[in-house]
């Protein structure tokens, strides 16, 4: 406890400002992450340190902090589950329907059919085909993209607003994601061959990676995404997220939605998952990823 308080009190002056100029608690989150400060330990600072010194909550914080979860064997209530997805059966996505097949509570995650028609998905493949190099990943010490054997595909991205089946694509997105356009990543385009997989990872940035800087500079943090399925698949291929046991079988035009960062800036470790080995025969997909904030490309 001593030595917790006096790393309270040592970020104090600067906790005091912040909280004086509104800045949220993801925002300070990050800042002393960036810092190299032990993530449980920032946040019990920030959500506790007025609660100490002062007897009142930290005037920044729209709701009380949550500790990163371990597994399923956390606490009830451990992340807010609060969905930015529209509810109910049936999205009005701008110009179609969308309907909803399935919904999982933790981690949030939705199949949804009637995403893109068949035409579409085609249109897309075609587009992409010659755009196509080896897929990189985010180097977690450096932040650069970088070719890593833990994803084996090809891809490229379309810049936003391209042309205008890529804005009608990324309207519905947004319809379907509940956040306007400007939060959206350029859409990415990615072909798996037969044996080529993308191991068990999560899509937000690590606060405690120094890689992540630049990219949360950016936008913030990484909040939900959205895979669009552009083919069905012979063998293989399954989007899974191992820690809830769930296993979703591409199939062309359905897209899979999940969530993995709550409104007080938690990010939920069950959202990890993988793109399982492909069998035989060809995978295309089309992934939208939206930040907390606008975010400029």
């Amino acid at each position: 406890m001593e030595q917790q308080m006096r790393f309270a009190r040592e970020w104090a002056p600067w906790l005091a400002e912040a909280g004086k100029a509104g800045r949220s608690a993801r925002d300070l989150l990050a800042e002393m992450a960036r810092e190299r400060l032990d993530e449980t330990a920032a946040r019990e600072v920030i959500e506790e340190f007025f609660a100490r010194l002062t007897g009142a909550p930290a005037p920044w914080q729209r709701a009380p902090l949550r500790s990163l979860g371990k597994g399923p064997a956390d606490e009830a209530g451990a992340f807010d589950t609060d969905s930015r997805m529209p509810s109910g059966h049936v999205i009005h996505a701008v110009d179609r329907d969308v309907r909803v097949l399935t919904r999982v509570k933790r981690p949030i995650i939705a199949v949804l059919d009637n995403v893109l028609s068949a035409q579409e998905c085609d249109r897309m493949r075609s587009m992409g085909r010659p755009k196509l190099s080896r897929s990189k990943v985010m180097n977690t010490q450096t932040g650069d993209e970088m070719v890593m054997d833990i994803r084996t595909s090809e891809g490229c991205y379309f810049e936003r607003g391209g042309n205008e089946l890529i804005r009608r694509i990324e309207a519905r997105a947004s319809a379907i994601m509940g956040m306007a356009p400007e939060h959206g990543e350029p859409l990415q385009l990615v072909r798996y061959r037969a044996g080529g997989e993308y191991v068990p990872h999560c899509d937000f940035f690590p606060l405690d990676s120094p890689g992540s800087d630049a990219h949360l500079a950016i936008g913030g943090q990484r909040v939900s995404t959205l895979i669009m399925y552009l083919c069905d698949v012979q063998s293989g291929g399954e989007t899974v997220f191992p820690e809830i046991g769930f296993s979703y079988v591409p199939r062309k035009g359905q897209a899979l939605y999940f969530e993995y960062t709550d409104a007080t800036g938690a990010s939920d470790p069950l959202s990890l998952h993988a793109g399982a080995p492909l069998g035989s025969g060809e995978k295309w997909i089309l992934t939208k990823w939206m930040r907390e904030r606008a975010c400029v490309y």
